[in-house]
């Protein structure tokens, strides 16, 4: 064989690598090393069975599913939300889904805001099962509106939730974890935790709040290596986010929400979490194109970010005030809304 032809079939092959790869990236709905953590990893199945897990926001959404699938790997649960009758509901299907008994599932109505009461609620989470392996830290609101139309109040509100409520759990919990050594700390954030864009700045404030303060905490566990903090960063999901998010006022509620069938479904967003905290991944991506490569371009060229975020801000408002989702701005034309 002459040296031609095997440089020939070298650079063959590595042009059908690189095609491979694009074509992966393309279809991805998680970063890299969670992918490669559902491919090769540990699963779900053989690592989460026989645990307790405690979900906040456990009423709806991305908490509700997080239910269903764990009861289905046999985790104990502790489901709280501010709704008693809405996590009685999630309750009576994770028994009829899965194998668990009615003692393995504690509905624990909890308001994040109120966080006085939130060392009493971590006491007969124990008292009852006697450990906390997982804490799902997923109760919070969203927001929609622009800055110059809002209430202080708002904002107010939306870090009383959404940052404090879960720092506040969080330290009435870490001492148990401490003391056995052993648990998962998992927050969920946002893309938004990473970037930030109109009509979100007090939610992405929050949860910028919540990767600084999860990664300093993570660093003062060093010390607890089997304490493992987990932040993750979904993007667009379909759920209720949207019609719970904050307006310009705090009693003010969204008028409309705009359809939302194009998002990630519940389901796949939860499988990539259960893969995230069965590898004990730091940090986790989940959302499909294109918002996923706005992760990447946020990391490695912030100013590039920055000039295709306002170059989409003027979409995203309108198509938010002709009553669209928001996020629909990031891959389809500026639409007007029908007769």
């Amino acid at each position: 064989m002459s040296w031609d032809l095997l440089w020939s079939l070298l650079l063959a092959c590595a042009l059908v690598y690189l095609g491979v790869q694009l074509i992966r990236f393309v279809r991805a709905d998680g970063d890299l090393t969670l992918l490669w953590a559902e491919w090769q990893g540990r699963r779900p199945e053989w690592e989460l069975p026989d645990l307790v897990a405690w979900v906040t926001g456990a009423s709806s959404g991305i908490g509700e599913e997080l239910a269903y699938q764990l009861s289905k790997l046999g985790t104990s649960l502790v489901l709280s939300s501010r709704n008693a009758d809405k996590l009685e509901r999630v309750k009576n299907k994770c028994l009829e889904i899965s194998n668990l008994k009615e003692k393995d599932i504690l509905v624990l109505p909890l308001d994040l805001t109120d966080r006085s009461s939130h060392e009493a609620a971590t006491k007969k989470v124990l008292q009852y099962f006697g450990q906390i392996d997982i804490l799902v830290n997923n109760g919070g609101r969203s927001q929609r509106s622009l800055f110059e139309e809002t209430n202080l109040d708002v904002y107010k509100e939306i870090m009383d939730i959404n940052f404090m409520g879960t720092v506040s759990l969080t330290k009435c919990v870490l001492p148990h974890m401490i003391e056995r050594k052993q648990g998962k700390i998992v927050t969920t954030s946002s893309l938004m935790g990473l970037g930030g864009v109109a009509l979100v700045s007090g939610y992405a404030a929050t949860k910028h709040a919540l990767h600084g303060f999860f990664n300093s905490l993570r660093s003062e566990l060093a010390v607890y290596p089997e304490i493992t903090v987990m932040l993750i960063c979904p993007g667009p999901v379909q759920s209720n986010i949207v019609e719970n998010a904050f307006c310009e006022e705090v009693s003010k509620k969204v008028e409309n929400t705009g359809n939302q069938d194009y998002k990630m479904a519940t389901s796949r967003c939860v499988r990539l979490m259960l893969v995230s905290m069965a590898n004990d991944l730091k940090e986790a991506w989940i959302s499909e194109q294109p918002y996923l490569s706005f992760c990447y371009i946020w990391q490695y060229a912030p100013t590039w970010a920055w000039w295709l975020t306002n170059k989409l801000g003027y979409r995203r408002i309108e198509n938010f005030k002709s009553g669209l989702d928001a996020d629909s701005s990031y891959f389809r034309p500026l639409e007007k809304k029908s007769n």
